[in-house]
């Protein structure tokens, strides 16, 4: 059982053995050839940047990301930023990992029952798809699991279904705002267009891209998913189905960001428009979230804003 956090971590704080998972490891040389390693230790509350000098062999021949490691070393700070110098690293075996990934502040109880109640007002045939696909007895519970990414936004344990939710909020109300919406259509799209990420990413030991991820990726999986699906039910006109696959092919937005097409229809640009307005919002207060500054400002730069960001006024992580 883990005995410190992350987000209890002071200067001058003295780990001895303490359990964090190894997010992200690099390896480097000083300038004399001494080896070093940079490091992300990380827990469920967060993570913290650390540096070992002078690896010894022992350590440098087993210390890669996704390994959880009992970490011996002094809190220190470094750039406005803690840091831990780290002088030992043991392999730790046998850690319940919900420990150490972060999961979503929302009760994954009130987000699945979120879920039922947009799918319930949708209209058929729309409504009997996205239940067919969505609260699917073995899809489900993997579905309120899987995250929205590796990095970047809505990175942790619930955060796929915690994004998909934050859209369909905010579809629902573009669909009143703009004329000629189809609000049926652009529901289940934005509620289905993600649904391929359950297959994407493994959560075994860190998020990483699984087999199925790396060769197939969340936009084509969640097509032939809903192909399958709209054969066996056979409930939606060919028109329908193809306007919804078209919504899924298209809200990366452009081909560049890994989109077969672009968008075309009305709900095809909301369906985009509100994907990169909530990954976006919410890359903002994750990257608040993980950088291990106290002032105004992060101390490390966004890797999505490519910038350092300014905490609002009374945010507290």
């Amino acid at each position: 059982m883990k005995s410190i956090y992350a987000a209890e971590l002071q200067v001058g704080d003295y780990l001895d053995n303490d359990s964090f998972l190894l997010q992200n490891v690099t390896r480097r040389t000083t300038k004399d050839g001494r080896p070093y390693l940079l490091l992300v230790l990380r827990d469920k509350t967060g993570q913290v940047n650390g540096v070992f000098w002078d690896v010894p062999e022992y350590v440098d021949g087993w210390a890669v990301s996704g390994i959880v490691a009992m970490v011996t070393g002094r809190v220190v700070s470094y750039k406005e930023a803690l840091q831990v110098t780290v002088t030992d690293l043991a392999p730790d075996t046998g850690m319940d990992m919900s420990d150490f990934l972060a999961s979503s502040r929302r009760p994954r109880e009130e987000m699945v029952d979120e879920l039922r109640q947009h799918i319930s007002r949708l209209k058929e045939p729309w409504q009997g798809l996205a239940a067919h696909l969505l609260l699917d007895d073995a899809f489900l519970p993997k579905f309120a699991n899987a995250p929205a990414a590796r990095g970047m936004h809505h990175a942790y344990i619930g955060g796929l279904l915690e994004h998909t939710l934050s859209m369909t909020t905010l579809a629902d109300y573009l669909a009143d705002h703009y004329s000629y919406v189809n609000r049926d259509l652009l529901i289940t799209g934005t509620l289905l267009h993600d649904m391929g990420k359950v297959h994407e990413y493994s959560i075994e030991g860190e998020f990483a891209f699984s087999d199925d991820g790396r060769l197939v990726g969340h936009i084509i999986r969640a097509i032939t998913m809903v192909e399958t699906a709209v054969a066996q039910l056979n409930t939606l006109s060919p028109d329908q189905a193809r306007q919804l696959v078209h919504l899924i092919a298209s809200h990366h937005g452009t081909q560049e960001w890994g989109s077969p097409v672009t968008p075309k229809t009305i709900e095809a640009v909301l369906l985009h428009q509100i994907d990169l307005l909530d990954s976006r919002v919410q890359g903002f207060f994750d990257h608040l979230d993980n950088d291990t500054g106290s002032g105004t400002w992060t101390a490390k730069s966004s890797l999505m804003f490519k910038s350092e960001l300014r905490r609002p006024d009374g945010y507290k992580a």
